[in-house]
């Protein structure tokens, strides 16, 4: 696979892994021994940054719609997530919320449309055509 695929697949920051990463082509093999058994490259990339958008926005409790609305940087290290997370800007609570209203809606949306199907299935199994 290309080495943009395998950076989001690991969930790391393609432009901070080594050359050799960058401009080689992972196989299935080194893929899973990527995960299985990681570099020390790697362990650091993953616990210190810097992290892509989608790894920075799961950290922070947002989506990444919402880090793009907030003018956000879209790459951020550990250690300027967690100053974000202890500081709190006015932008991050916001979208915090709009991110947990959603979360919620989800859910919500989920547990209807689980209902509903199971009502037709008792529906359909209890003979509501009649013979």
């Amino acid at each position: 696979m290309k080495p943009a695929t395998a950076a989001k697949k690991l969930g790391i920051y393609l432009p901070a892994t080594p050359a050799e990463f960058q401009d080689g082509i992972v196989t299935r093999a080194e893929f899973l021994a990527l995960q299985s058994t990681p570099p020390e490259w790697l362990v650091e990339l993953r616990r210190s940054g810097p992290h892509p958008r989608q790894v920075v926005a799961q950290k922070l409790g947002v989506s990444t719609s919402g880090l793009a609305r907030a003018g956000a940087p879209d790459v951020l290290t550990t250690s300027e997530i967690k100053t974000l997370l202890e500081t709190m800007p006015e932008w991050l609570v916001a979208e915090r919320a709009v991110h947990a209203g959603v979360n919620e809606e989800n859910s919500r949306i989920k547990t209807e449309r689980a209902a509903k199907a199971e009502q037709r299935a008792a529906h359909e199994s209890g003979g509501g055509r009649g013979r």
